[in-house]
């Protein structure tokens, strides 16, 4: 195994991750924090939730660094 499915299969759980999918309408990243594995799928808890993603679809995964600090809004006087 190698690539991405060798990345997801021994990154730590908890890892910040992008995973890429191939679905029937094209590609679809999820971002977040990787929290469950089988020897199937994978679970990623993005902001909208925990999406379980199928390893055969799969087609790109890569560590992120943390999210930026949010800004801080400018004050007006």
């Amino acid at each position: 195994m190698s690539g991405p499915l060798a990345f997801l299969v021994d990154a730590p759980l908890g890892t910040r991750v992008v995973v890429r999918t191939r679905s029937a309408v094209g590609y679809t990243d999820a971002l977040g924090f990787l929290r469950d594995r089988s020897a199937a799928s994978v679970s990623v808890e993005t902001k909208r939730g925990l999406v379980t993603l199928a390893l055969a679809d799969v087609v790109a995964a890569k560590e992120v660094p943390p999210a930026p600090r949010p800004r801080p809004r400018p004050r007006h006087s």
